[in-house]
């Protein structure tokens, strides 16, 4: 498995919050504390793979995520995250 990053992909927070799936707030729950969780779910991305914003959170569970680092994820661009995930 390749481990270094395609993509570098900043974080931001949206003026309007994107749609989170509960699949996905569900997968993370024992993973991110929910203070945690509240502000992430709020920030957005520009994902290079699906070419569109999508939610942080939606990118925290992609299967491309590799890191955060300040605000910049490292992306793999590899698979993009599942389409049910995406609004």
């Amino acid at each position: 498995m390749n481990s270094q990053p395609k993509y570098k992909v900043d974080v931001f927070v949206a003026e309007k919050p994107r749609k989170v799936p509960k699949e996905v707030v569900g997968e993370l729950k024992g993973a991110v504390s929910s203070k945690m969780m509240s502000r992430m779910k709020k920030e957005s991305v520009n994902c290079p793979v699906v070419k569109k914003e999508v939610a942080f959170l939606v990118c925290f569970a992609c299967p491309s995520f590799l890191r955060r680092v300040k605000g910049v994820v490292d992306c793999l661009g590899e698979k993009p995250p599942p389409a049910e995930w995406l609004d």
